[in-house]
């Protein structure tokens, strides 16, 4: 079953939730539910290749920010600036299991890395959250 059509297929759904998790916009939802609609991938291979993709999207965005904050640093924060990194400190990594909302989740994701969150705990909580975001998406398959 794994030939070079599906091998493309399961590239362009892995791209597709990459793209969707940086700053680009993306559409790996709708992939995601037409190839499950299609059948002719097991459930598991898609969830898991889309969830790989998004969340290595949402540790380059980290990446992105950790680099800013090395190379561009601020000399000093804004009111809001300071309430929005005050809020993320308090609430830390866990707030990265909402890194699949759209327009919010690419930005905390970059404000994680700014901030210098621990990198390990921000993969955990970056994948867990767009796994289950990608699984109850799929429930109707299962």
């Amino acid at each position: 079953m794994f030939g070079v059509e599906s091998g493309l297929v399961l590239w362009g759904l892995f791209s597709s939730g990459f793209i969707s998790a940086t700053l680009l916009p993306g559409g790996s939802e709708l992939l995601l539910l037409y190839l499950l609609d299609q059948g002719r991938y097991p459930l598991w291979q898609l969830v898991s290749v889309v969830t790989l993709g998004n969340a290595l999207g949402g540790v380059v965005t980290w990446g992105m920010g950790y680099w800013v904050a090395h190379r561009f640093p601020l000399r000093s924060l804004s009111p809001r600036q300071h309430q929005a990194r005050d809020w993320f400190n308090r609430y830390g990594s866990p707030v990265l299991l909402l890194s699949w909302v759209p327009l919010l989740g690419d930005p905390l994701c970059f404000i994680s890395g700014w901030l210098k969150q621990r990198f390990w705990l921000c993969i955990l909580f970056i994948g867990f959250g767009k796994a289950v975001r990608y699984l109850l998406l799929s429930t109707p398959w299962m």
